[in-house]
């Protein structure tokens, strides 16, 4: 089942959409917006399935499904977490600044509370006031939970997952340096994420979702040009239960709460960093990446951040190359 928000009000207005992304059904009469949906989902989400079913017949009433029309699926959340899932991203990170990697972060996520008040719609442009704060995309998974109880066991955890989708996690590589010298974490550096156009329920996306991971490539384009294919199954130290449990060991999460994969990363063939798609390799997520490697191999980056102008597409497709959860397409903007 797919489901996405029409713009609406603060929250959106609930539709169900084609597998194929063509049609899209309103969803008023179960729950008005995504989040409700989320609030009783055992309760609602069989008649949600019953609406899929049909638009899948061609029954019923259906309009033309837009996904640069949709607001974000949840225009704004409770909570949203994003971990580090990707360690071979980090790993690089530490070794781009010459600092050693602390053995823990193989065994134990990194997570940050980033602002849930308002995402952006999938092709709302990237607000950006100086171009010197060094704007990057980054391609990330996320996935909805419902109620969480605290100190629940990964495998437990993968069962609360109620949907599925992409995220750009936006960042402003140039403010992070001195807002972590605080020891406080993230704010100002990283602004309003950008959320896919569906989120799917976890059966939807059939042999792809297992053990907690999305297998699927996730496709980074910037300025019209392929910049990443990685496969988000792979190099995935902590699945979505580990991160989920990892959120939940100390307090209860609420039904709607996002949680983001981190940048999706993968190792070289030789275990070693990847390489760029035009040499051969499944290239990046993110630009940080990109420089990090250009530091380790040249001693400083030469890849620039994103300009006002910029555009960046983040998409999966199925294997008959169809989108799975529309495309976030945007440009940077003022």
């Amino acid at each position: 089942m797919k489901l996405a928000s029409l713009p609406s009000g603060r929250d959106g207005r609930l539709v169900v959409v084609s597998d194929d992304l063509a049609w899209c059904a309103d969803a008023r009469s179960v729950a008005p917006t995504m989040q409700a949906a989320l609030d009783d989902w055992d309760a609602r989400s069989p008649a949600l399935a019953e609406i899929a079913a049909r638009l899948a017949r061609g029954e019923g009433p259906r309009d033309p499904f837009d996904p640069k029309a949709c607001a974000a699926p949840l225009p704004r959340a409770y909570q949203w977490a994003d971990g580090s899932a990707y360690v071979n991203h980090v790993e690089l990170v530490r070794k781009a600044r010459k600092a050693e990697m602390p053995k823990t972060f193989w065994t134990d996520p990194l997570m940050y509370q980033g602002g849930s008040d308002g995402f952006l719609a999938p092709t709302q442009p990237i607000p950006l006031a100086d171009e010197a704060w060094g704007c990057d995309m980054e391609g990330e998974v996320v996935v909805v939970t419902g109620d969480v109880r605290r100190g629940v066991s990964p495998e437990a955890a993968r069962a609360s997952i109620r949907l599925v989708g992409l995220v750009n996690d936006v960042s402003l590589r140039g403010l992070i340096p001195a807002e972590l010298e605080k020891g406080f974490g993230f704010f100002q550096s990283k602004p309003a994420s950008t959320l896919s156009p569906v989120f799917v329920t976890p059966g939807a996306l059939g042999a792809a979702w297992r053990e907690g991971k999305l297998h699927r490539r996730l496709l980074v384009s910037l300025n019209g040009e392929p910049f990443g294919r990685a496969d988000a199954g792979v190099d995935m130290t902590f699945d979505f239960g580990v991160l989920i449990a990892h959120a939940a060991k100390t307090r209860d999460l609420c039904a709607g709460t996002i949680i983001g994969s981190g940048t999706v990363s993968n190792r070289g063939p030789d275990g070693g960093p990847g390489k760029a798609i035009q040499d051969g390799g499944d290239g990046y997520s993110c630009i940080a990446e990109v420089r990090m490697i250009e530091t380790i191999e040249g001693g400083a980056p030469k890849t620039r951040f994103m300009k006002r102008g910029d555009r960046v597409r983040i998409e999966m497709l199925d294997d008959d190359g169809r989108s799975i959860f529309g495309a976030i397409d945007q440009a940077v903007g003022d």
